[in-house]
């Protein structure tokens, strides 16, 4: 879990980091072009100005103050220091803002760019005017230009920088120190992002890891609306589920090796009586054997079904199921009597048929003779199958109990036997199709059995 965040966190900060680098590549180059453009159109206008002030300025072999002179005006003009050598490197003048700025010491001449005169002179201007300036001084000015030569704007435009002025992208080292501030900035900021998503993962991990240990009430936290919260409520329905039947697997295994004990304890005192037994306990013996044997074999058989319907959890691609059918059938095997609506419904045959015999041994073993089933159609669509008798009834406090499985009234064990998973049965069955069931109490005394279904059963897995 630990390396999945940090090659989360990794690629996140690659790909950024890979985007500064490109990006900042392609503005170093951006000012470069610009840079030299720059540098080539200065060149041009610097090499106008000279023409002009080749024209403007006396000649060389003019005297010196009338030179100093001239370049002073120039000077004013150009709102900069200017100074102005001879063929030989002598000084010939220098203006007053040159001196002030301490422009004619050695240690700045880096700071000045050299304009060769066609004469041999050599004009010192500084290297971050900018062509602006040029420009404006190769206007004629209103008091009009030295010499009285007015020149004009060459044509074309002016470019916005000299060579030499840096853009605001820096080179060499400072700008990979800026790349490493970026670096660093990305990876700071996305270390929290990154790590909150796989602190989620190591929670979810843990819970897992503590369910598959044993400990079935462990669940995680949904928290948000992203897939990692889908994944995590995924994971408690599933625990929720697997839980639920563990639990009942458990409470099955429990009560049903319970039940088992009676039939097999009878079985083993039968066949250790028979063989001193007389003729006529002989009999009665072996009917207590064949009773006990099919006990066994009605338990193991509802057992065995309800297991596979906790197991399965949905119906096999439903069939459509005559309701009206299923029911005349299976109550003529226990003599009651059938009616209402002709209805079909999808679902599976075998588990309602189960589900109506259920209910009407049920209502036969407690109930007696008057024992009926109805078929009615609901509002809904779907259809009631209603088993009424005329027993004893269900106490209020005991109509949900009865559906839990290996739960038998008082009293009903020993007189009517059966080993309690009918209803529960039932119940299964008739939530398996989306329906469910329930006990009434039936007008003149007794009770009443129904199963509610469903237009269409829910979908199959």
């Amino acid at each position: 879990m630990r390396s999945l965040y940090v090659r989360i966190w990794l690629t996140v900060v690659a790909a950024l980091a890979l985007f500064a680098l490109v990006s900042g590549w392609l503005v170093q180059r951006h000012l470069e072009e610009q840079r030299e453009r720059s540098e080539r159109v200065l060149q041009e206008r610097v090499a106008a100005w000279a023409d002009l002030l080749q024209a403007s300025l006396p000649p060389a072999d003019a005297p010196d103050a009338e030179q100093a002179r001239a370049l002073d005006e120039w000077s004013l003009r150009l709102r900069r220091p200017l100074a102005l050598d001879a063929p030989d490197g002598r000084r010939i003048a220098a203006t007053e803002p040159f001196l002030r700025r301490g422009l004619d010491r050695p240690e700045a001449r880096e700071r000045l760019r050299a304009v060769r005169l066609d004469d041999g002179r050599t004009l010192w201007v500084p290297r971050m005017m900018r062509p602006r300036a040029l420009d404006e001084g190769l206007r004629p000015p209103m008091m009009g230009p030295p010499g009285d030569r007015p020149g004009g704007p060459p044509p074309g435009g002016l470019a916005p920088w000299l060579p030499g002025v840096r853009g605001p992208w820096p080179e060499g080292l400072g700008f990979v120190a800026l790349l490493a501030v970026l670096f660093a900035a990305v990876a700071a900021g996305a270390w929290p992002v990154v790590r909150r998503l796989t602190r989620r993962l190591e929670a979810l991990k843990a819970g897992v890891e503590a369910f598959g240990a044993g400990q079935l009430h462990r669940r995680v936290a949904e928290d948000g609306r992203d897939e990692v919260a889908a994944v995590a409520a995924s994971f408690n329905h599933a625990a929720a589920r697997i839980e639920a039947l563990l639990r009942a697997n458990q409470s099955l295994l429990a009560n049903a090796s319970h039940e088992l004990r009676s039939p097999l304890a009878r079985l083993k005192m039968a066949i250790a009586m028979l063989d001193d037994a007389a003729p006529a306990e002989r009999a009665r013996l072996k009917r207590e054997i064949d009773t006990n044997v099919a006990e066994l074999d009605a338990l193991v058989e509802e057992v065995l079904l309800a297991s596979r319907l906790d197991a399965r959890g949905t119906l096999e691609p439903p069939q459509p199921v005559a309701l009206l059918a299923v029911a005349a059938e299976e109550a003529a095997r226990v003599g009651a009597t059938a009616e209402g609506d002709d209805l079909q419904l999808p679902g599976d045959e075998r588990l309602l048929r189960r589900a109506v015999r259920n209910l009407l041994e049920n209502a036969r073993r407690y109930a007696g003779a008057e024992v009926a089933v109805q078929v009615r159609r609901r509002p809904d669509g779907g259809a009631d199958v209603v088993v009424a008798d005329r027993g004893p009834g269900v106490p209020e406090a005991l109509r949900e109990r009865i559906f839990e499985p290996f739960f038998r009234m008082p009293g009903h064990a020993e007189r009517a036997g059966g080993v309690g998973l009918g209803l529960s049965l039932v119940r299964q069955i008739a939530e398996r199709h989306g329906g469910r069931a329930r006990c009434e109490p039936r007008d003149g005394g007794g009770s009443r059995f129904v199963i509610s279904l469903p237009a269409a059963p829910p979908s199959t897995a």
